[in-house]
């Protein structure tokens, strides 16, 4: 009878290819983690009609430029530093060449004190919110350094702070995926930092609550929505495509400020054979419409609508965005409810393609 042995070179060899497929198996993990389906979105209440808001100042140092409305409460309008502000006739907001849009404080006229009391209680709400999700997708991820990773829809959690430093981190998924990074520190993005949103994410959909302070660093590039519980500081240059939303103080030094784009849908799969801008519908309309536009590749793509001055009224989206046939709702946010009748044009660029079109509020 023939007796075999194992021949010890072979059972080397079998190990070693365990050991390597466990490995792949274990590289894999996070990125199966990563793919989770994303949360509910938080609910800003009246917060969200201020692209900045804050309970004790907001200064601005340089020519800022802000596009959206911006509120301090229960701090007074002596906490608006910076942006030499121009009372309206009517007491209730300020004007500035800094900002597109107004200004409200605590001690305006009435309805602004009760409006402003509203907005730093919903932000107050939509911070806790924020904080209080649990079951995270992700907890302590990459020890809190996110720099040069790409990061999929869910809900983040960090008992620590986060930093993104000049490499930058992307974002990506979906135009109705929601991301919330829940941090018990500081956020901190270094000079010159992007923050990239790929594959249709919007910034309306991102929400950083932060324990601590947040700091952008000059010329740093941020998206999504900033749910601070105290201070937010904007070095030279940086930009913010979202909100800043601050329990303490938000300093700004020449920064340009944006509230994010409504979040769009893209109606079907099938890519287009070219750009195209549709007329809206309704039209007439009240209070609100639809605008669809195709675009049959990825581009920067710019919506907004102007007066027939020409004046710039809203801005509906400023981001970066895959092909695809896209729906914007317009007519539905308080801003846009307090436009009177008339001849309204919406403008869309989209790379080289640029296109306008007419359409009526009728109230």
């Amino acid at each position: 009878m023939k007796t075999y042995t194992k021949d010890p070179t072979n059972v080397l060899s079998r190990f070693k290819r365990l050991l390597g497929a466990m490995l792949i198996i274990a590289l894999m993990m996070p990125a199966i983690a990563i793919s989770q389906s994303s949360p509910s979105r938080v609910n800003l209440g009246t917060a969200g009609d201020f692209v900045i808001l804050s309970k004790t100042g907001i200064s601005t140092t340089g020519a800022s430029q802000i596009t959206g409305d911006i509120g301090v409460s229960p701090a007074a309008a002596t906490y608006l530093t910076g942006f030499g502000l121009i009372m309206d006739a009517s007491g209730t907001y300020s004007t500035s060449s800094l900002i597109t849009g107004k200004a409200y404080a605590a001690d305006y006229t009435s309805p602004t004190p009760t409006k402003m009391t509203t907005a730093v209680g919903d932000m107050e709400t939509a911070y806790t919110d924020a904080a209080g999700r649990t079951n995270p997708n992700f907890t302590e991820l990459y020890s809190g350094d996110i720099t040069g990773k790409t990061l999929t829809p869910g809900l983040y959690k960090w008992g620590t702070g986060i930093l993104i430093s000049a490499a930058g981190v992307t974002i990506s998924g979906t135009s109705s995926d929601i991301w919330i990074f829940q941090i018990a520190q500081n956020l901190t993005v270094d000079n010159g930092a992007i923050v990239t949103l790929s594959g249709g994410a919007q910034a309306s959909n991102i929400f950083w609550q932060v324990a601590g302070q947040v700091n952008l660093g000059t010329s740093a590039a941020m998206k999504g929505i900033i749910l601070c519980q105290t201070a937010i500081a904007m070095n030279t240059g940086a930009t913010l495509d979202g909100r800043a939303l601050a329990q303490t103080a938000v300093t700004l030094n020449a920064n340009a400020v944006s509230k994010p784009a409504i979040a769009t849908s893209v109606k079907n799969t099938i890519v287009p054979q070219a750009f195209a801008l549709f007329q809206n519908y309704p039209n007439p309309f009240n209070p609100s419409t639809t605008i669809q536009y195709n675009l049959s590749k990825a581009a920067n793509v710019s919506l907004k609508v102007y007066n027939v001055l020409g004046n710039e009224v809203a801005t509906l989206v400023r981001s970066n965005q895959e092909a695809g046939s896209y729906s914007v709702p317009f007519g539905n946010s308080r801003e846009t409810l307090d436009l009177s009748s008339g001849v309204y044009f919406y403008r869309l660029e989209a790379g080289s393609y640029v296109a306008t079109k007419k359409f009526i509020l009728m109230k």
